[in-house]
């Protein structure tokens, strides 16, 4: 873990607001697309970057726009990993974000977060909040595997509930999906059935299976071959050195993942899902300048 004072920490892309806190994660997923080369990480992935200023930053930042909206975080590197229990920045940035009535809408695989519940439900009653949870495996010894360092997914459906209790907005995210390792008719359905028994308003999916670029890549098989042995040659014989790694059973799967949400009004649609996240209605601009 290494310290830096950023230049900025809101960037704007396609009208949406958004912050890394940290450069890096300690979470190890095998899968992890931040990893690839072309986000130019001049330091191991593992140490992380700390923007030790960013809650001055956003503070700065926020006080500049002339009108409110969703702040996102958690894109690229997990603002609730490890150092996040000593170190607080997340926090102290969605205390900016609450003082400044903003909304957020935050991305983890981690139960850290309900540390600042309280803050996201004061958030959500003043604004807006929308928690992010990425599930993609519901066996846990499979999770152990492509996620080793964070906890499991049975617990962060119980985050989800938390969330639920609180009345404050969730969106999963059942992605990705690894060809010939969690890419099931059973493990589709029993991430899915859990979705709709803790209220989950949309679920982001981009067709049902990976992505690879450089960096990612190589590491990704260094764990195949630790943990699935034969099953890097499979992918190279298969994919060759494709972006996209569809799971051979994808269309089953959409399928599958579709007709279930259409059944429990879960939106599916990763558009429709993104437009939810960052639309902060009118009625909460209205609401903070009333009530000052």
């Amino acid at each position: 873990m290494h310290f830096v004072d950023a230049k900025g920490i809101l960037t704007v892309n396609g009208g949406r607001c958004g912050m890394n806190i940290y450069r890096g994660c300690t979470h190890g997923c095998i899968y992890c697309d931040s990893r690839s080369r072309c986000y130019q990480f001049t330091h191991p992935f593992e140490d992380i970057e700390v923007k030790q200023n960013a809650p001055e930053l956003l503070e700065r930042a926020l006080k500049s726009k002339r009108k409110k909206c969703m702040i996102g975080t958690g894109s690229m590197s997990d603002p609730y990993m490890h150092c996040e229990e000593e170190l607080k920045l997340t926090r102290r940035c969605l205390e900016v974000i609450r003082d400044n009535d903003f909304g957020v809408a935050i991305q983890t695989k981690s139960d850290r977060i309900l540390r600042d519940i309280d803050l996201l439900d004061e958030i959500n009653k003043r604004a807006k909040t929308v928690v992010q949870m990425t599930l993609t495996t519901y066996d846990d010894d499979l999770c152990k595997i492509l996620e080793p360092n964070v906890c499991n997914t049975k617990r962060r459906v119980e985050v989800l509930e938390e969330m639920q209790k609180r009345g404050i907005p969730t969106v999963v995210w059942i992605t990705p999906i690894l060809p010939f390792i969690n890419d099931t008719k059973e493990n589709i359905t029993a991430i899915l059935n859990e979705c709709a028994r803790v209220g989950v308003k949309g679920i982001i999916d981009f067709g049902m299976g990976l992505t690879l670029r450089e960096g990612d890549r190589e590491y990704y098989y260094a764990a195949l071959d630790k943990h699935f042995l034969g099953l890097k040659e499979q992918y190279i014989s298969r994919f060759g050195n494709a972006y996209e790694l569809p799971s051979p059973n994808s269309k089953e799967l959409m399928g599958i993942f579709k007709k279930f949400c259409r059944d429990h009004k879960i939106m599916a649609n990763p558009d429709e899902c993104f437009k939810y996240m960052n639309d902060l209605p009118e009625k909460y601009s209205q609401m903070s300048i009333f009530d000052l």
